[in-house]
């Protein structure tokens, strides 16, 4: 379990402030996703591609989130090309939507483009990074206490839930369409949460111990840099690119 494969690299993207990374990626994705044209929907995926690149991530691994996205979409290739109204194309019995298939493309196009973009953007940071960088945004502190805890002791819990189960392996435990079965690994996960709340409660008097008041500090504040802006300004102006794109299709009676 590892949800920081990009965040270490060389590129502009991982070394840009993450407060602007958060806003323009944020900002971004609610002009994708408010478009309703074709036209808006592929500007914004040829963005993100460009974002990918400028990323250097590694494509291997960029392929198989996106796979990930896409095998999802295949339900609305699935359903909306043979159910939605309007003109079809006729192939003997198959009759499939027109207005069906230009709204999976749609959804697929801007599903694409806003992953694309958290890639690029808010992969490339490290989730302690994160954190504080909302912090800095003015979200509510315990939220983002919240998000730092959890990701520093999920793992602590997969490898406690993992002993547990390398324990009843080894006590004979061979999985099954069972009772046996459905009532050991319910007792796995009852334990979990059992060893979870203790380990929570000793954090929190070791924390308390060392003076915590709910919130951390860095020892060196994040400086703003002016590539960090000059990026930022290229973000917001691609949303625009985007923005405007839209609503000329829109004015223009363009799919």
């Amino acid at each position: 379990m590892d949800f920081e494969n990009f965040s270490a690299g060389t590129s502009i993207m991982h070394a840009a402030d993450v407060r602007l990374k958060l806003i323009g990626a944020l900002f971004f994705s609610v002009v994708v996703a408010l478009c309703h044209s074709l036209s808006g929907a592929g500007l914004a995926l040829l963005i993100g591609l460009v974002l990918l690149a400028g990323a250097r991530l590694a494509p291997l691994q960029v392929a198989r989130r996106l796979l990930l996205v896409n095998l999802f979409l295949l339900f609305f290739w699935g359903t909306l090309p043979f159910s939605a109204a309007g003109p079809a194309f006729d192939f003997g019995l198959l009759h499939i939507s027109q207005a069906g298939v230009r709204l999976a493309t749609l959804v697929t196009l801007k599903t694409n483009a806003i992953i694309m973009v958290f890639l690029a953007l808010v992969a490339t940071s490290s989730m302690v990074a994160i954190g504080h960088g909302l912090a800095a945004l003015r979200l509510p502190n315990r939220l983002c206490v919240l998000l730092l805890f959890t990701y520093r002791y999920i793992f602590v819990l997969q490898q406690e839930y993992q002993r547990l189960r390398r324990a009843a392996l080894l006590r004979g435990f061979v999985p099954a369409t069972s009772l046996h079965t459905y009532r050991t690994y319910g007792n796995l996960l009852g334990m979990t949460l059992v060893k979870s709340w203790q380990r929570g409660i000793r954090v929190q008097q070791a924390m308390q111990l060392r003076g915590f008041q709910g919130r951390f500090y860095l020892l060196t504040p994040p400086a703003v840099r002016g590539r960090d802006w000059l990026l930022f300004v290229l973000l917001l102006t691609a949303a625009s690119a985007v923005a405007v794109t839209e609503l000329t299709s829109r004015a223009g009676g363009c799919p």
